[in-house]
């Protein structure tokens, strides 16, 4: 089932992941993605099984499944032919929502003190492949929370309340504190660099010339080469912003299209053509370049 349970609110806990499956949370008792390419993923576990995972409340960064040993090391690379992966691909590209457990074994502050609890309905925002921490080839899914989901609790352990104070040994703390917010927090993108883009090319598409004419007028839409926000972490600029129909966008942000530096459009491992450029709309070649890597398999 995609979406909610009926009868299990955001916040259940679950002693054992065999409770969680019985529940239909997560039907799977050891897999971490629940799914399938042709259904999409129906739900994911967060339990500390991936180096590469990131957890930010509202945001995660999850590492797709494939490539480890028995103890946890990536020793080879992950693909998207992987039942799991394909999945989440699915959900991306369909607008699915994806349930989202998280248990103990996480270091993360969001991690429940024991066993797993249901933290709600999270959306694939967008996905791409880097050299993981172990030095193979990983799939990271970018998760945001769907507007409706809270932000889950902050589970940080608790010191005893009749601990003396002279007891207790000064915390190492932190160079670089993390931040914590209690909002869902959305990335602000300028229209007007959008726009500027847009006017610049007159609404025709950099990559297979299309004008959209609807009865409002012309329609384009502004895709960020390098993707904003984590872990990609691109500029809001015109710099990083191509002019595109609504096809050529999505064939950007799924890899099916990378830009060679020379501005050569690859499409599906074949060279289609040049892109197309105008005066005032320089590009950067480091975004190019980060799109390009993020897609290498």
């Amino acid at each position: 089932m995609i979406g909610e349970i009926p009868g299990v609110s955001v916040g259940q806990a679950y002693e054992s992941r065999v409770l969680a499956s019985e529940a239909g949370v997560h039907r799977p008792r050891i897999a971490g993605i629940c799914g399938t390419k042709a259904t999409g993923a129906e739900s994911i576990v967060l339990s500390g099984g991936y180096k590469d995972d990131e957890d930010h409340g509202d945001v995660i960064i999850y590492t797709g499944h494939g490539g480890q040993d028995g103890s946890g090391n990536q020793i080879s690379d992950q693909s998207l032919d992987d039942s799991g992966n394909a999945a989440l691909v699915t959900s991306h590209l369909q607008g699915l929502p994806v349930r989202v457990i998280r248990g103990s074994k996480s270091e993360s502050i969001y991690a429940p003190r024991s066993g797993y609890r249901y933290d709600g309905l999270y959306r694939v925002a967008s996905y791409g492949s880097k050299l993981g921490i172990d030095g193979y080839l990983i799939w990271q899914f970018r998760m945001e929370a769907a507007l409706d989901t809270p932000t889950p609790p902050i589970e940080d352990e608790q010191l005893p309340v009749d601990a003396p104070q002279s007891d207790l040994e000064a915390p190492a703390g932190n160079d670089e504190p993390g931040r914590v917010s209690s909002n869902v927090q959305r990335i602000v993108r300028s229209s007007r660099v959008k726009n500027t883009v847009k006017r610049w090319h007159e609404d025709r598409c950099q990559v297979c010339g299309t004008v959209i004419h609807t009865p409002g007028g012309a329609y384009s839409e502004g895709a960020h080469i390098q993707a904003l926000g984590r872990p990609h972490n691109g500029p809001d600029r015109t710099d990083n912003i191509l002019c595109l129909c609504p096809n050529c966008h999505v064939k950007l942000d799924t890899g099916a299209i990378v830009i060679e530096d020379n501005l050569t459009i690859v499409e599906n491992s074949t060279p289609t053509g040049r892109l197309r450029t105008h005066p005032r709309h320089a590009l950067n070649l480091d975004c190019i370049r980060s799109h390009r890597d993020r897609w290498r398999q």
